[in-house]
């Protein structure tokens, strides 16, 4: 009999196996369950893959209850400058002018990429993934984290909530403040600060964005409808100071809740 008081491990992908593994899950949740394509796409293997996969470090959360060879029920893809150096650019510089966290952010991590097997959403695999990140954060000396977190859905007028209260309570510093490029760009201050219905915008924004904004995270200028994935991404920051304090908010093997 397994023993499920420590069924959850977090480890970093070696290899092309483990890799193939992570587009696996994100082919699960990005393609088929949210309509997502793009020219990288395999459909037939079933792969969610780009040309940054090769040069990132891959986050994967293990079930060690389930079959050896379905255990990975959760990713995360980060990438340091080291890897950038590789790419030539952070995967939302596609999306995103990063001048000002070149500029004023220090020791850069992006986070990106990240999803959970559907019947491990609401428990406690994010912050199994997030407590990783935050020894990561540590052994780097990582300074400020970013990267693009998505609504589903390009229905601007359906998330207009949402987006204006984003804008209206978590825009970045001027000096952290990225910008969406013009060839997505949505603008966010959608509704009057005073008529956005803040009920309705915190319920329809998605978890991991809230679980940011609870550590201290603060958004960009501008969404970026990105229609190859059927989302409207923002760009979220975590700044030194919310970095420093990251991992207070997990002890080590027991996540918290954020």
């Amino acid at each position: 009999m397994k023993d499920v008081t420590h069924r959850f491990e977090v480890t970093l992908a070696q290899g092309k196996a483990e890799i193939t593994a992570a587009q696996r899950l994100r082919y699960s949740v990005f393609v088929e369950e949210l309509g997502a394509s793009g020219p990288m796409v395999e459909h037939a293997n079933q792969l969610e893959c780009d040309r940054f996969d090769p040069h990132a470090t891959h986050f994967l959360l293990h079930d060690r209850c389930r079959a050896a060879d379905d255990q990975i029920v959760g990713v995360y893809r980060v990438m340091t400058a080291q890897d950038v150096r590789a790419t030539g650019q952070y995967y939302c510089e596609d999306e995103y002018d990063l001048d000002p966290l070149k500029k004023n952010g220090g020791k850069l991590l992006e986070l990106g990429r990240s999803c959970l097997h559907r019947d491990y959403r609401g428990g406690a695999g994010l912050m199994y993934l997030w407590s990783a990140i935050a020894k990561f954060v540590q052994a780097h000396d990582i300074e400020t984290l970013f990267g693009v977190a998505s609504f589903h859905g390009v229905d601007v007028d359906a998330l207009s909530a949402p987006l204006s209260l984003l804008h209206a309570q978590h825009l970045a510093p001027a000096h952290l403040r990225v910008t969406a490029k013009p060839t997505g760009a949505q603008p966010m201050a959608l509704i009057e600060p005073e008529k956005i219905d803040r009920i309705a915008a915190r319920r329809d924004t998605p978890a991991l964005i809230k679980a940011y904004l609870r550590l201290g995270g603060v958004v960009g200028d501008g969404a970026f409808i990105d229609r190859d994935f059927n989302t409207t991404d923002i760009c979220l920051i975590l700044p030194t100071s919310a970095v420093k304090n990251m991992p207070r908010h997990f002890e080590a093997g027991s996540p918290r809740n954020v």
